[in-house]
């Protein structure tokens, strides 16, 4: 199967994900540059504005062959509330890492599962994955529940195995195979 050349819009019944522009950047500030919504993504808050758009901008230079960021907007705004991406994708293996992150005014509403069951939906449905993998820190209960919910498995702890802001932090690795994936999926239609 060819590699993507585009990020395409995801639409669910509440939302439309689709890739990330510069002028989101002051929306993704207020949770990127919020201290609490970051401690467990991979990098320290942003400072300001300006630090967040280039992020974006990083993001938005790399091939949707190896990354691919979504901004996560209710379908009757445009405004982004969150971000699912996949990374470290391997074409070759059948591999890819997904993250998530969500405003906390958004929080508790269903959103996120929402917004990476259709991810997942891209990934294994056109993107020719076998294996999704989701590092998360112990502390990180929301979306160890989440990916749980969705079928991930824990596959154990990666200790000190990313150093944010100088201090080394550790990982569970959480994985979901297609072949499960679909099973869920079909289960959940004939309920």
């Amino acid at each position: 199967m060819p590699d993507p050349i585009a990020v395409p819009v995801l639409e669910t019944p509440r939302l439309k994900l689709r890739g990330l522009v510069e002028s989101d950047a002051a929306a993704m500030h207020e949770f990127y540059g919020d201290a609490e919504t970051m401690r467990y993504w991979d990098s320290p808050p942003a400072r300001d504005v300006a630090e967040t758009a280039n992020l974006i901008r990083r993001s938005r230079e790399m091939s949707p062959q190896y990354h691919a960021a979504y901004a996560i907007t209710l379908r009757d705004a445009d405004r982004i509330i969150g971000m699912v991406c996949y990374n470290e994708r391997r074409s070759w293996q059948r591999r890819l890492s997904v993250g998530w992150i969500l405003a906390k005014p958004r929080r508790r509403q269903g959103i996120m599962r929402e917004a990476v069951s259709a991810l997942l939906t891209q990934c294994f449905d056109h993107l020719d994955t076998h294996r999704v993998e989701a590092r998360i820190e112990p502390g990180n209960i929301a979306s160890i529940r989440l990916a749980k919910r969705l079928g991930f498995e824990c596959e154990g702890l990666m200790r000190d195995c990313l150093f944010v802001g100088g201090e080394p932090h550790s990982q569970y690795l959480y994985a979901l195979l297609q072949h499960a994936w679909r099973r869920q999926r079909l289960a959940s239609n004939h309920r």
